[in-house]
């Protein structure tokens, strides 16, 4: 019997962003404005806490008005201008695969128009051929937190079925255009990550929204993820149709009965739930149970279960940075004592992992790719150079986390580190929570030249450590 000893030959190496925390050129070419293009960064926040994500209309209307603010997503790093000099840095690191998104708003400016608008088009056609000219495989992920504004104040966003048409119509015009160049599809990233936040940057509801509102809007969102394979499989059977999880996998706190079982539901829920319904095409009981306790009442149709039932996700992919712990009593502490949290208060966790990876393919048993893994951190410039031996030492044991779960029989085809080059944090809104190998010149309040030089001061020593875990095929780490 032989036992798989390390990364397939042909595994794909690479790492990902997101349009809206990287593109900038908000209102370049045509893009109307999206969700993250209203996100603000106060004069003053705390690292371990999320910046806005919860809405008004009037909250809304200001941002989109205000003149003063610092709206950091609207500029970014200026990947719009300049992705040929940055995939040019990927190249030399030795990527095979690079994942990043469609901005929404690029393509159809308010959702809602006939036509998609041809310049923001053209961008994704020289992004995408800059990748492949490249030899790197583009991972396109349709939405990424960038639904149109105009969707969010008009219809509460994916609450409406109307909006369930509006992203079906984006994901056709995309798929008739580029299946012949990408592979690797991700419908909606993090399609779990709710819990205060992503209430409005994944379903684009408006402060005001109830449970039976939540759960509604995800329904809407696996119907139209149904919707939308199906009709990737039909132009193209080739095409990979992947969904996403935000991996947040609990621990219980002690090993009573009544925490055991507390986290099981909640990794049940707030986990599970998600893939379980996109990846066996039912809603499983315990949901059901759930809903019912918790008086949430969501429409589904006959319709809607049989989409769901024939048309679920070709492979599996998610996001992993930590754990956390659950109890039975909601008081009680959660902080896991045996592991060592950043700054932003996340706990290091490689063993977690290599478990998230196992217990999912255990589940499903279908293909899985690393959408985002990596640590955010305050990297200093010294003399012409970033050490950032700590991000090589989170990175390190994370690969080698999964290549164990690879000798486990766990089938992953790829892993994309998160943020390859310096880009806005997701949750912070910070540019000094940096992950990239690439160094970028910016602060937090948009200060500085932006460049990426090819000197050596870009190049963080993670650049060099990370080409050779390339080249070596993760032999050499």
């Amino acid at each position: 019997m032989e036992v798989v000893k390390g990364f397939p030959k042909d595994f794909l190496w690479g790492g990902a962003i997101a349009a809206n925390q990287a593109e900038g050129a908000w209102n370049v070419d045509g893009k109307g404005p999206s969700m993250a293009d209203i996100e603000i960064l106060p004069e003053k926040y705390s690292r371990t806490s999320v910046v806005g994500f919860k809405h008004t209309k009037e909250e809304i209307e200001f941002a989109l008005e205000d003149k003063t603010g610092y709206y950091p997503r609207r500029t970014a790093i200026d990947f719009y201008h300049t992705y040929k000099e940055d995939l040019a840095l990927m190249k030399e690191m030795g990527f095979k695969c690079f994942r990043t998104s469609f901005n929404w708003t690029r393509i159809f400016p308010n959702g809602e128009e006939e036509e998609p608008n041809e310049a923001g088009l053209k961008f994704y056609d020289d992004l995408i051929d800059e990748m492949l000219k490249n030899d790197i495989e583009p991972v396109m992920t349709v939405s990424h937190y960038e639904m149109p504004i105009h969707l969010v104040t008009k219809y509460n966003g994916f609450l409406s079925k109307k909006v369930v048409d509006c992203f079906v119509k984006l994901c056709k015009v995309l798929f008739e255009r580029y299946h012949d160049k990408v592979k690797y599809w991700i419908l909606l990233n993090q399609i779990n990550s709710l819990g205060g936040w992503g209430e409005f940057s994944s379903l684009g509801l408006l402060e005001g929204y109830t449970q039976s509102d939540v759960y509604q809007a995800t329904h809407h969102q696996f119907v139209a993820c149904a919707m939308a394979t199906k009709i990737a499989h039909e132009i193209d059977p080739t095409m990979k149709i992947g969904m996403m999880l935000g991996d947040d996998t609990r621990y219980p706190r002690t090993c009573r009965a009544e925490d055991v079982f507390a986290t099981t539901q909640v990794n049940q829920m707030f986990q599970y739930f998600y893939s379980d319904v996109m990846l066996r095409g039912v809603y499983p009981g315990y949901a059901k149970r759930y809903f019912a306790d918790h008086d949430i009442h969501i429409e589904i149709s006959e319709e809607d279960e049989k989409l769901l039932k024939e048309y679920t996700a070709d492979y599996l992919s998610f996001s992993y940075y930590s754990t956390r712990v659950a109890a039975a009593d909601p008081n009680e502490s959660i902080d896991n004592p045996y592991l060592v949290k950043s700054i932003w208060g996340w706990a290091t966790d490689p063993l977690g992992f290599r478990n998230s990876l196992n217990q999912y393919w255990d589940r499903y048993q279908v293909p899985m790719f690393i959408a985002e893994n990596g640590l955010g951190a305050l990297d200093t410039v010294e003399g012409d150079r970033v050490h950032d031996d700590y991000r090589i030492a989170y990175l390190k044991s994370h690969i080698e986390a999964m290549k164990e779960a690879i000798k486990d029989g766990v089938k992953v085809f790829g892993y994309a580190s998160w943020g390859p080059i310096d880009i806005i944090s997701c949750s912070q809104g910070e540019m000094s929570k940096r992950y990239g190998f690439i160094y970028v010149d910016l602060d937090d309040r948009g200060n500085g030249s932006g460049k990426r030089l090819r000197k050596a001061r870009s190049k963080k020593d993670s650049f060099y450590w990370y080409q050779k875990v390339i080249q070596t095929n993760g032999e050499e780490l």
